[in-house]
């Protein structure tokens, strides 16, 4: 008997990775989350995720990730979907983060496969995946976070055979090869999204269905513009498009990169709070250079 994959929400387009706003004091700023949430969807966005890397989700509490989903889902109204990211160590982490959001309403889970010091065996990743979609009956997006522990395609082919729930995979860290792997083998079955965030176009050109990256959290609107310059064929603006996005990563995407996102979004006046400790806010000398990228770029003036 064939397992045919059952679509139970469709991801395309893009979904920017949502930062979670902290106050100076490290806690949840409730107010300025829905108002992050209201700017990004005023924007056009085809969906919103929380408490992925960007959203320090791997650093938030049960109650807080709980909070934060749920402020998520009642923001947007059904409008648009809403994807919450795990980011645990265990398939029992994963479990309790999993229900939660489930009962808050979210529509789909993003997981990255457990990546603290040991590696998986792909028996034990193609485990964690399979089980944390069917014990939760909800909709996976499988979070291939490269280069800390890249699922293998094989991994991946046998969870689009096996789950009915998985309906996405997101592919990171410049692997664009494996992105075209894995869209030449499941990408007419499920969602391939793009979060390498220097390479949206090329990856727009090969198939990937959208992005659900980091960049798409800073600058949105080049990113919605690219999406639909790639759909048009229109090769010339969309060229034009990614030279910006790329100049823009280049200052954004370091190693305190929530932080750094956070003080680009204060630039173009949104404000999205504090980073959580051990990441502190940017200094003056980083935030005037963002500055700088965002003005030669024309996001601000």
């Amino acid at each position: 008997m064939i397992n045919v994959v059952v679509y139970l929400i469709r991801l395309e387009g893009i979904i920017p990775p949502i930062p979670t706003p902290f106050n100076v004091d490290g806690d949840l700023d409730e107010s300025l989350l829905k108002g992050l949430i209201d700017w990004y969807l005023s924007m056009g966005v085809h969906g919103v995720a929380v408490c992925g890397s960007t959203g320090e989700g791997y650093a938030l509490l049960l109650e807080e990730y709980s909070k934060v989903c749920e402020v998520a889902v009642k923001s947007a109204g059904g409008r648009v979907p809403v994807v919450a990211g795990v980011i645990v160590n265990s398939l029992k982490q994963a479990l309790v983060y999993g229900r939660v959001a489930k009962e808050v309403g979210v529509d789909a889970l993003m997981a990255t496969p457990p990546h603290y010091i040991f590696v998986p065996s792909e028996e034990g990743l193609y485990h964690y995946f399979k089980t944390l979609a069917e014990v939760l009956e909800m909709p996976l997006l499988v979070y291939n976070v490269v280069p800390h522990v890249p699922v293998p395609l094989k991994v991946f082919i046998r969870l689009v055979k096996d789950v009915k729930y998985l309906v996405g995979i997101k592919q990171s860290r410049g692997d664009i090869s494996g992105l075209a792997d894995l869209v030449k083998a499941v990408g007419d079955k499920v969602s391939v999204m793009s979060a390498i965030d220097d390479l949206l176009y090329p990856s727009f050109v090969i198939g990937a269905r959208g992005a659900l990256a980091a960049i798409c959290t800073v600058a949105p609107d080049l990113c919605l513009k690219l999406y639909e310059c790639v759909k048009r064929g229109d090769s010339l603006n969309a060229l034009n498009i990614h030279n910006k996005l790329l100049a823009i990563w280049r200052v954004v995407g370091q190693y305190d990169m929530p932080a750094r996102i956070k003080a680009a979004l204060k630039l173009r006046g949104i404000q999205s709070g504090y980073p959580r400790s051990p990441l502190l806010a940017v200094s003056k000398n980083v935030t005037e250079e963002i500055e700088q990228v965002l003005k030669e770029t024309e996001i601000i003036e």
